[in-house]
């Protein structure tokens, strides 16, 4: 299996999955420019009536629902970490697990439809280190099942214990980059959106189904160019599926999650469009349940200054304002360079935030 150092939320996702098709030889080798046009044209095709199609009123039922779902075009799991080890340096964690169906037919073994790709990101003040695969489904190479639950690609594996991916073990390995770390639920699920049913534009019907599990306590060890870490912090993590994947005129996105020092989570999206208003949507949670969901109302999203790389001009740090919970707080990232000229380039990385309140957590930059 061909490894590729890389990194990796919506739209940039659906991108990638023009990647992986063409690894596995359902694409031409074209260059990144044709790729992206393809991507483009990949992600805002009309419904196709042989993926199943998002529609508000569904009810999420778990453990179910923590599992795959074949018949819509894409889906991901995901998880992000915010760690700090004994000596107090600070890392930022990335795992991802992407799926692509490129039917809805029902073959099995080298005839499955299904599609994996998965990433590794670690992430510290001096270094990235990064590494992504791609896998048929079908064949045991990858895929997420129950009983107890699993999701995997080769020998990268997400591990529980029971039907639910809480408590669990996650291992990855590539290179001089090595992870294990134990992750536990310390609140409830937060479904996103109107009760997992998340819009992604103003007027078209573009959606997902979405959760988040943002309270996660993450522990372990890392082991990076030889050097063994003891780590632990906060994650989280986010389950999405779908079969449309943008408008044509959107054109990329900007998403923070953030952990509050009193203990909420803060969950931001700004979807950039040609020539009109961004599309802002988000959710403000308790770890007992309680979850506020956020809209273009509520959201105050300034980017206060932008920084030039290759030719790319784009915000790193912001201002965030949620006026009706007294919330104003400032963006800044742990690590600059972080914008990551794979096939699809983008920013990733962790972030901290201060003002009225203070924390840390993730932010996604792309299209710029």
């Amino acid at each position: 299996m061909a490894t590729r150092k890389v990194s990796g939320h919506w739209l940039w996702r659906l991108k990638l999955i023009v990647v992986l098709l063409s690894a596995l030889g359902l694409l031409g080798c074209e260059d990144s420019a044709q790729n992206d046009d393809r991507a483009i044209a990949l992600m805002a095709a009309q419904v196709d009536e042989q993926f199943s199609q998002v529609e508000p009123g569904k009810i999420l039922s778990f453990p179910r629902d923590h599992l795959s779902h074949p018949d819509f075009r894409t889906e991901w799991w995901y998880l992000t970490a915010n760690l700090e080890a004994e000596n107090g340096e600070v890392f930022g964690v990335q795992w991802t697990l992407f799926r692509s169906a490129a039917s809805n037919s029902s073959g099995k073994g080298w005839e499955s439809p299904q599609r994996f790709m998965s990433h590794t990101v670690i992430t510290s003040a001096k270094q990235t280190w990064a590494a992504e695969r791609f896998a048929r489904g079908g064949i045991g190479q990858a895929g997420v099942r129950s009983r107890p639950f699993l999701a995997w690609l080769d020998n990268w594996q997400w591990r529980s214990y029971s039907d639910s991916p809480f408590p669990a073990v996650l291992t990855f390995a590539d290179g001089d980059m090595k992870a294990t770390l134990a992750v536990q639920k310390t609140g409830e699920h937060v479904l996103q959106g109107e009760q997992g049913y998340s819009k992604k534009h103003a007027t078209e019907n573009i959606a997902s189904y979405y959760y988040s599990e943002p309270f996660l306590h993450v522990n372990g060890k890392l082991e990076l160019n030889g050097e063994t870490y003891k780590v632990k912090g906060k994650g989280w993590y986010d389950h999405e599926w779908s079969s449309v994947g943008l408008s044509e005129l959107q054109q990329g996105w900007d998403w923070f999650s953030v952990h509050l020092d009193d203990g909420r989570a803060l969950m931001l999206y700004q979807i950039r469009e040609k020539n009109r208003q961004p599309y802002y949507f988000g959710s403000l949670s308790w770890p007992n349940g309680e979850s506020l969901k956020l809209g273009e109302g509520d959201i105050r999203l300034v980017p206060v200054t932008f920084t030039t790389h290759k030719g790319r001009n784009y915000p790193l740090k912001w201002s965030i304002a949620i006026p009706s919970q007294d919330i104003s707080i400032k963006v800044d990232v742990v690590r600059k360079e972080q914008w990551l000229p794979f096939v699809f380039s983008y920013w990733e990385g962790p972030i901290e935030v201060s003002g009225s309140h203070s924390g840390q957590g993730f932010m996604e930059l792309t299209g710029y």
